[in-house]
């Protein structure tokens, strides 16, 4: 069973940074893409950044406006959220998630317990 456990939220001041980290087990990350999404209090759960599993593709949602940077390694089985100039409305519980679909075509989704993320003004 795969399970993924992100590290690294808390409580810092607006134009602050975290690095949010996200360990994964159990599964093969390699071919995982991962992905960390972000939900505040009241409101839809919104994609931050994903990184395919080749590389290749890395995309942010449109509030990020290049203040964060998604990485991951693969021997470490891990993905990384690098967040800087941090602002109140990035207020939110961060969550990881890894997908990856199979030569069947079944997509296999998988998620983090979250960790929160608290900028004071």
């Amino acid at each position: 069973q795969v399970q993924l456990v992100e590290s690294g939220g808390g409580l810092v001041q607006a134009g602050g940074s975290l690095r949010l980290s996200c360990a994964c087990s159990g599964g093969t990350f390699s071919v995982y893409h991962m992905g960390w999404f972000r939900r505040a209090p009241g409101k839809e759960r919104d994609l931050v950044a994903a990184i395919t599993w080749t590389d290749g593709d890395i995309m942010y949602g449109e509030f990020v406006e290049g203040r964060f940077t998604i990485s991951r390694d693969n021997d470490k089985m891990s993905v990384y959220l690098q967040m800087n100039s941090l602002k109140p409305d990035d207020t939110a519980v961060y969550s990881c998630n890894a997908n990856y679909i199979n030569g069947m075509g079944v997509e296999f989704d998988y998620w983090g317990q979250g960790t929160q993320v608290t900028v004071s003004s």
